[in-house]
């Protein structure tokens, strides 16, 4: 008999200023941003982790302020991926494992590790950085054990339990567009990230139990929205893939793999922040999968015409502290 997975819908990043006065209501604590959040989604991606490391007190609060059932997806190191272009990382590794993400317990999802648009695939190099992942918990923690003298005092290297920690890659650059490279990916059970933008690419490949989509705004970066006839399509992808599926729309290097009857979990976060599309996208979409209920714009409510906010094309995401 056949199973679906879990589908959680959530949002990339919950500190952003002009999110103030429109998705969260006027008056709300800032430190009260995240609690707020986690009562409308299942999940959030967190992307301080991304340009420094965090301490563990900071994932323990997270872990505090956030219902049962919620889970964290945690954005790796950019020093990894971006400076050290993954070449001589166990040390660096270690150490982002140890700055406290296994103080998520049971709330650490999955791991995404986005790569620079000019990097381009070398076999060798990703499949050594594969070889190092920690595939659950127990090995996470005795990775984490190995970090140096800069977290001392300030590290977290023990499990709560045995789970498994998932990996996803996000790629921009046409280089990997290549079977040998989707085939990589399957034999180490990392997902593909299905990332949706206007500038790099987008493939749809199945090379994990679960699917991670990154909607970044498909006309302009971080900017535009995903209208009623988008979020209609991401809807039916998410069904079919939670079922076990590929959808019939799906752009993929190699051929579809077999159905899954155990399903496959789904994790779908949107980063197109800039103009505060993001919760509200992502609450339409969770609203046609069953998983959510309507938003309604702050500033639309306090006034007929909508606040315009003025923001750059590129926003820098700011750190989760």
């Amino acid at each position: 008999m056949s199973s679906a997975g879990t589908i959680r819908i959530g949002i990339s990043g919950w500190t952003y200023k002009p999110w103030r006065g429109v998705f969260y209501p006027g008056g709300l604590p800032h430190k009260r941003e995240l609690a707020y959040a986690a009562e409308h989604f299942r999940s959030v991606e967190i992307n301080g982790t991304f340009y420094g490391l965090q301490r563990p007190e900071c994932f323990a609060r997270w872990r505090e302020e956030t219902p049962e059932g919620f889970v964290f997806a945690i954005k790796g190191s950019r020093y990894i991926t971006h400076m050290k272009k993954l070449v001589d990382v166990r040390t660096p590794l270690a150490n982002f494992l140890a700055s406290g993400p296994l103080r998520l317990g049971p709330k650490l999802g999955p791991i995404l590790w986005q790569f620079p648009p000019q990097m381009k695939f070398d076999a060798a190099r990703f499949e050594a950085f594969f070889k190092l992942l920690p595939r659950n918990t127990q090995e996470g923690a005795a990775l984490a054990r190995q970090h140096d003298e800069r977290l001392d005092g300030r590290d977290w290297t023990e499990a709560d339990a045995r789970r498994p920690m998932r990996h996803a890659v996000e790629i921009r650059h046409e280089s990997f567009c290549t079977a040998e490279f989707i085939e990589l990916l399957r034999r180490y059970e990392i997902a593909l990230v299905c990332a949706d933008t206007p500038e790099w690419p987008l493939l749809m490949d199945l090379t994990a139990d679960f699917v991670y989509c990154r909607l970044h705004g498909s006309e302009q970066l971080y900017s535009s929205g995903y209208d009623d006839a988008a979020l209609d399509r991401w809807a039916e992808r998410v069904r079919t893939w939670a079922n076990g599926g590929e959808p019939d729309d799906a752009q993929r290097v190699l051929e579809p793999t077999k159905p899954r009857a155990a399903g496959r979990d789904v994790y779908v976060y949107f980063d197109n922040d800039a103009k505060v599309h993001a919760p509200f996208n992502a609450a339409s979409l969770a609203l046609r999968l069953g998983i959510g209920e309507a938003l309604h714009r702050e500033d639309q409510e306090r006034a007929p015409t909508r606040r315009r906010v003025r923001q750059p094309p590129h926003p820098e995401k700011l750190a989760q502290t």
